[in-house]
This record gives structure tokens, sequence and C-alpha cells, in this order.
């Protein structure tokens, strides 16, 4: 997962790229793969959720996502949770800069 947080005019800009193949039933059958993809992604900064989203194999494959939120301040940490089909947890943080 890549994170790259900038603050500018009191609004902070994430950009998100997830590493996932997003395979649901039919295409991991067409592609002989395994069922993956993430089901669910949060954004905390100093532990307040500041972006969420369900997901699910509709997305693109290493989906990208950018979102926008106040209430940070340059230093902070913006931490990424995902959870994907399975269960398994991923996390990752990044300084806003």
């Amino acid at each position: 997962m890549k994170i790259k947080a900038k603050l500018k005019d009191g609004v902070t800009e994430v950009k998100l790229l997830l590493t996932s193949p997003m395979a649901g039933k039919e295409e991991a059958e067409k592609k002989k793969i395994e069922v993956s993809y993430i089901a669910h992604v949060t954004a905390k900064v100093n532990d307040k959720i500041v972006w969420e989203a369900s997901t699910g194999p509709f997305l693109s494959k290493d989906p990208y996502f950018k979102f926008e939120f106040k209430g940070a301040k340059a230093g902070d940490k913006v931490v990424i949770e995902t959870v994907d089909n399975k269960g398994k947890t991923d996390k990752d943080e990044a300084e806003i800069k």
C-alpha cells in the first residue's frame, strides 16, 4: 500500500494505492486464482475515523482512492487499515506533510 497525505489551506488530501487482485468468484475461476479482494478500508487520524469505505470485487485490481478531510495538522499520521474477504488485516501509516 502506498499513502501520500498533504495539508493545504486546512484540508488534508490523501492519495491511497492499495495492492490487491480484487478478484471475485467469476474472475478468480476465469484466471484460475484464489478469490481475493479488499472488503473494507478505514482511515484514522489521532484514533478518529476520517474516512472509510466498504468495497468488493467490483473494483479494479490495485484500487486507487483519493479523499479529503479537515481537522488534521502537519506532522499527524494518517493510519490506513484494510480487511480482506477472508478477514486478514493490513495496516500502514503516513505522516501528513
